[in-house]
């Protein structure tokens, strides 16, 4: 599939060189559909006429713009057993379409991206959006512990019963679908397959990079908020669709993670979300010491302050850091996190009352200050408990897989 609006000057041009492509490289049955996206400058015509005269050439048109909207509405209608979709400009050199889709057809992977941030990716481009690619691919790992390393290629391909399952519960109708689609996917324990391409800017891409830059970032955070209400059904897509090869999908304290992901993988991201979730109960534990201790005195601040903040924690803990959903054994997990709050209240209390008895004149913000480093140090003992106790993955969570199907000839879009 190639999504245009506005291409006339290179539409033709682009359209005959992947046809002469995939005519001559590729072993499979294959069609090209181009989707019009609400195009005023002739484009739709000349789509026609490419279709009328190209064999295997298709044209959709969308009466409202949107690349997302294009992929998820040419995709979702497609009878081909692989889906994939290119830039019109062919900044991704044609030789990766192979290598691409060739995991997917074999059942190794359920998704396959081109990337340009790879150590052998050759890619001719400005400062200018190296710097934004690099920052906005930092940014997605941050926040949203993403493992894809370049969300934003045009350049990518799905299975045909992956993108089922996953279309509908992608929102995004812009440039923010690749990334969310990527999102869930991995989320769902989904294998993600990356190539290293070589990639020449468009020097006349029509993309406005500040009104995306906006726009991404509200998706960013509209993800981030879902992920954490754990409104998506990702664990039963997981299921839903078969494992790659001989191997399971397994999940480690809650989290789903992909067969071939080392341990450590799992503990480093836990760490992540776990650091996050810290930060924010650290800043709201503060507010409330210094709301109630007026009032209440230093002790029984702490102490309140502290017991409101660690049920908020191991409710956000428990769905952030160690991926649990539903209801299911979440009174247990608030018992065990209210016996972790009492070994850290002793640890906080027992520092308040050494600062009482070596300076019973230090003023409220040193008391703070000492409660801050006291709560530092539960929060580590709080992690290792949560992680080896509270939150330790029982014998029967991991879900049983089946061999994946191979097509043995498949029809790629």
């Amino acid at each position: 599939m190639i999504p245009v609006y506005n291409e006339v000057a290179s539409l033709e041009t682009s359209v005959r060189a992947i046809h002469a492509y995939m005519d001559d490289a590729l072993p499979f049955t294959w069609r090209v559909t181009i989707a019009d996206n609400a195009s005023t400058d002739g484009t739709r015509e000349a789509a026609e006429r490419l279709a009328s005269e190209l064999p295997r050439v298709t044209v959709v048109h969308l009466d409202e713009k949107g690349r997302g909207r294009a992929l998820n509405t040419v995709w979702s209608t497609s009878d081909a057993q692989i889906l994939a979709y290119c830039d019109v400009d062919l900044s991704t050199n044609l030789a990766a379409l192979l290598p691409l889709i060739a995991p997917l057809v074999s059942g190794h992977s359920h998704i396959a991206i081109g990337t340009r941030l790879a150590r052998s990716s050759r890619v001719v481009r400005g400062p200018k959006r190296e710097f934004i690619s690099r920052s906005y691919n930092l940014l997605l790992r941050a926040s949203l512990a993403a493992r894809f390393s370049d969300a934003q290629c045009g350049f990518k391909a799905i299975r045909a019963d992956v993108a089922r399952e996953l279309l509908p519960h992608v929102e995004d109708t812009g440039w923010f679908f690749d990334t969310e689609l990527l999102v869930l996917a991995e989320r769902a324990g989904l294998r993600i397959h990356e190539v290293p391409v070589d990639w020449v800017d468009d020097p006349d891409s029509r993309v406005d990079i500040v009104a995306t830059a906006m726009a991404d970032l509200k998706g960013v955070v509209r993800v981030g908020r879902e992920l954490m209400s754990g409104a998506l059904p990702l664990r039963e897509i997981g299921e839903h669709l078969p494992l790659v090869g001989d191997s399971q999908t397994r999940i480690v304290q809650g989290v789903v993670e992909p067969p071939d992901a080392p341990p450590q993988t799992a503990l480093l991201h836990q760490l992540v979300r776990f650091a996050v979730v810290g930060v924010a109960s650290t800043l709201a534990f503060a507010l409330l010491f210094l709301l109630l201790r007026g009032p209440m005195g230093a002790q029984a601040a702490n102490f309140t302050a502290l017991l409101l903040t660690a049920i908020a924690n191991t409710a956000a803990n428990r769905r952030v850091t160690f991926g649990f959903r539903g209801s299911a054994n979440a009174a247990r997990h608030q018992g065990q996190g209210l016996l972790v709050f009492f070994f850290g209240w002793a640890l906080t209390s027992g520092s308040l009352a050494l600062l009482a008895a070596s300076a019973p004149t230090a003023p409220h913000s040193v008391e703070l200050a000492v409660l801050v480093i006291a709560n530092l140090a539960a929060t580590v003992l709080r992690f290792v408990m949560l992680r080896q106790w509270v939150f330790r993955p029982r014998a029967t969570s991991a879900p049983h897989g089946a061999r994946a199907t191979r097509p043995t000839k498949g029809a790629l879009r």
